[in-house]
């Protein structure tokens, strides 16, 4: 519940491709457009729709809460993502990163996306083990009032 209003813009980072031992960089600006100071939290889920086993529809893979961000204020929120956090197990019980058509799903809730990055991993299946990276970094840079 929020007595304010969001309004999320400017994605950066559709249509890249990045290897299956690689990453994404993604991007958008969150602006308070209501009336009163509010927290948003920036929440990131994958979907993997072309995966060769079957995938849950979409997973949490990061998230950054935006405290108290006043009216008019925006901020320019950064993620990267790294290729090891589309990995599953596959049809060989290993898992794997493959590559193929990823959604980063850009959203307030998990039932409220507002923007979406497609992005596709190229490559060779690549097998990964316990050293993956499991982490998205996100940071939030204030942006000049206008």
């Amino acid at each position: 519940l929020s007595y304010t209003s969001f309004e999320w813009s400017d994605l950066e980072g559709s249509g890249r491709s990045a290897a299956t031992d690689g990453a994404f960089e993604i991007a958008c600006t969150v602006r308070n457009t209501g009336a009163r100071p509010g927290t948003e939290i920036v929440q990131i889920y994958l979907h993997d729709p072309v995966a060769s086993v079957v995938q849950p529809v979409q997973r949490l893979v990061a998230y950054l809460r935006l405290d108290e961000l006043a009216p008019g204020e925006a901020v320019r929120v950064r993620a990267h993502v790294p290729a090891d956090l589309a990995s599953f197990t596959g049809r060989g019980g290993r898992r794997i990163v493959e590559p193929g058509d990823l959604e980063l799903r850009l959203a307030a809730s998990s039932t409220r996306t507002l923007l979406t990055a497609r992005v596709s991993l190229t490559g060779a299946v690549r097998e990964v083990d316990h050293r993956r990276r499991l982490h998205a970094g996100m940071t939030a840079e204030p942006l000049p009032a206008h």
